[in-house]
């Protein structure tokens, strides 16, 4: 193998033939370099002289130094060159180019030193003004890329004049990553001005200039001091408690109120920019971080046929849009409405053509249809995010909701066992649990049928995941109230105590995953809701931002509608063996056997089989 020469000449000419060195840059960086080293070898010279108490300092000097300087200059061009502080290696004045700085130095004075072992003239230069004039060398030289660079930052700092004034109400990573991004761009449209953060610890702190102030209760001190006109929350972890919190406080001060995405959102990326955003009633209502085991998520996703149903639908095309970051062999996206279905795909790929086999036009009633889809496709993985839902229509039509929510599950489950699909995951809801109302007695239904097959199927795992009201969600009640505000009002809210528990979509269906993974055979997989959430007080925080004179009015309880929503059915324990917001509950398993096609009384009927 041949060998690289390494020898000095041949490194000093490859480094006056690089294009790098020859630019303006480099240039002056390794003038100012070489003047700073020469100094600084002249004074360390001087400065032994004047130790020894020498009659003419100045004179010793410059017959001691005059030979050294330019080896010292070929010597420092040639490290520097190796270890690559003249070839643009790192960004100027960063820690990674003082490290470069630091072996450099001290290469060279070992060079040096090695060199001094032959130096036979009568004067040679002292090793005392190696060590000296290296350290000193190199601290000025430091010292000129800090100023530098800290020059530079000012003037890429955006001004007063251009950008809003702005607090940052987190010092952590996300805060500081934050500050550096918008203070390193001189068109940003905010100018970070103070930190406000909890942890007392920071308190006092300057970071990039930008003062800690204090804790949130020191915002309205902030504002009066700073001049900041808006406020940012930059934790991505923060829970809805704390930016309630927040963003109470700054609403009082008249400030307008930013904030990061959740940390889920951000897919391990650092914070930019572009991530700052108006705050969201789904900010205030639910954002918890949730941690997903990856690995098992993967081994039953990737590289297999996944089909979702419902794939138009809000949890529907969200499930698709994660589903498909794990690689599956097909996405299969079926839905009966095709307008959902353009709009899913192109939110996955950017456009939508709807010309591929990857969206699936169909009726879960059409039990021919999606038994050929199954056979024909084969699916390993099936979602089934399809069902009505609308609580006040089911109760006037229940026999639509027996059809689809029921049989269309039935033909759905026994398709998936004619095809040996291993993972079959049913999407219920809460108001399965004690149901009251037809959408309750047919979800419920849905889950032990679903139990059914669970413990009768030797191929295949079969659950259902049960949770409540998902925020963002079509017909869900912040869309109502948002209209409701949007029109002038009132407001309806059904009873002054209702509640009802919320979960971002995001948060919902990374949790379902998840449940596909752990869940046993036939069981009921219950999301971890939160706290309960008075929807009197949602209606008047809506109201309250909106900043709009909307009355809100009590139109009282609706047929089938419960005071208080509930997660677990009578006699369900809450078990979490695997995840902390999954708990595994049993569930009586009934036949497919005992439905009919049309029942005269679906009510009635449904309520017998869920009894039963």
């Amino acid at each position: 193998m041949k060998t690289r020469d390494l020898s000095p000449s041949k490194l000093l000419l490859r480094l006056v033939r690089s294009k790098s060195f020859y630019s303006l840059s480099s240039l002056i960086q390794f003038g100012l370099d070489a003047t700073i080293l020469s100094i600084a070898s002249i004074f360390a010279s001087y400065a032994r002289f004047i130790y020894q108490r020498h009659q003419d300092p100045w004179g010793a000097t410059w017959d001691s130094v005059w030979r050294v300087i330019p080896i010292v200059i070929l010597v420092q061009a040639i490290v520097g060159y190796v270890v690559g502080i003249y070839r643009r290696r790192w960004r100027y004045g960063s820690f990674d180019e003082v490290r470069g700085l630091i072996t450099t130095s001290v290469l060279t004075s070992i060079v040096l030193l090695f060199l001094r072992f032959f130096d036979h003239a009568q004067n040679p230069f002292p090793r005392s003004v190696i060590v000296m004039g290296g350290f000193g060398g190199l601290f000025l030289i430091a010292a000129n890329r800090y100023l530098w660079r800290l020059l530079r930052e000012q003037l890429r700092r955006p001004t007063e004049q251009t950008a809003t004034k702005i607090l940052v109400y987190g010092a952590g990573e996300g805060g500081i990553q934050m500050v550096n991004t918008l203070l390193r761009n001189p068109s940003s449209p905010y100018l970070p001005v103070g930190f406000l953060d909890d942890n007392p610890s920071t308190h006092r702190l300057s970071i990039s200039g930008v003062p800690v102030i204090g804790g949130r209760e020191s915002l309205a001190e902030a504002r009066g001091k700073t001049g900041a006109t808006t406020l940012l929350i930059a934790i991505p972890s923060a829970d809805s408690s704390l930016i309630n919190d927040i963003s109470s406080r700054a609403q009082k001060l008249g400030m307008d109120i930013k904030i990061v995405p959740p940390v889920q959102n951000l897919n391990e990326r650092p914070l930019n920019s572009s991530d700052i955003r108006d705050l969201t009633d789904e900010d205030l209502l639910g954002r918890r971080k949730i941690h997903t085991d990856l690995q098992q998520i993967s081994d039953y996703i990737v590289n297999r046929r996944v089909l979702v149903t419902g794939a138009g639908g809000s949890i529907g095309s969200e499930l698709c849009r994660q589903l498909a970051r794990f690689n599956p062999a097909e996405l299969i996206m079926l839905d009966r409405d095709e307008s959902a279905l353009h709009e899913v795909q192109l939110s996955i790929h950017g456009r939508a053509l709807l010309d591929t086999p990857q969206t699936v036009l169909a009726d879960l009633r059409d039990e021919a249809t999606i038994n050929h889809i199954f056979e024909t496709r084969k699916p390993e993985v099936v979602f089934h995010a399809a069902a009505l839902k609308h609580l006040p229509l089911l109760e006037r039509y229940p026999l639509e909701a027996y059809q689809t929510n029921v049989l269309g599950t039935a033909t759905l489950l026994q398709a998936a066992e004619n095809v040996n699909v291993q993972v079959f995951v049913n999407i219920s809801t809460d108001k399965a649990a004690n149901p009251i109302s037809i959408l309750g007695y047919s979800k419920r239904i849905a889950e032990r049928l679903t139990a059914h097959f669970g413990h009768n199927s030797t191929t295949g795992k079969y659950i259902s995941v049960r949770f409540g009201n998902v925020l963002g969600s079509r017909g869900s009640v912040l869309m109502s109230f948002r209209d409701q505000i949007d029109k002038g009002g009132p407001v309806t809210v059904t009873h002054r105590g209702v509640t009802r528990y919320f979960m971002t979509i995001f948060e919902a269906v990374q949790l379902v995953i998840q449940a596909g993974a752990i869940g046993g055979s036939g069981e009921v997989l219950v999301l971890d809701m939160g706290e309960p959430v008075s929807i009197y007080d949602v209606a008047t925080q809506l109201v309250r931002n909106s900043q709009k004179p909307v009355a809100i009015e009590i139109v009282g309880l609706r047929s089938g509608e419960k005071v208080h929503e509930e997660l677990f059915g009578t006699g369900e324990v809450d078990t979490r063996p695997e995840h902390p917001l999954i708990s595994h509950v049993p569930v009586s398993a009934i036949s497919r056997d005992v439905l009919i096609p049309t029942p005269q009384d679906p009510r009635t009927f449904m309520i017998q089989i869920v009894e039963s």
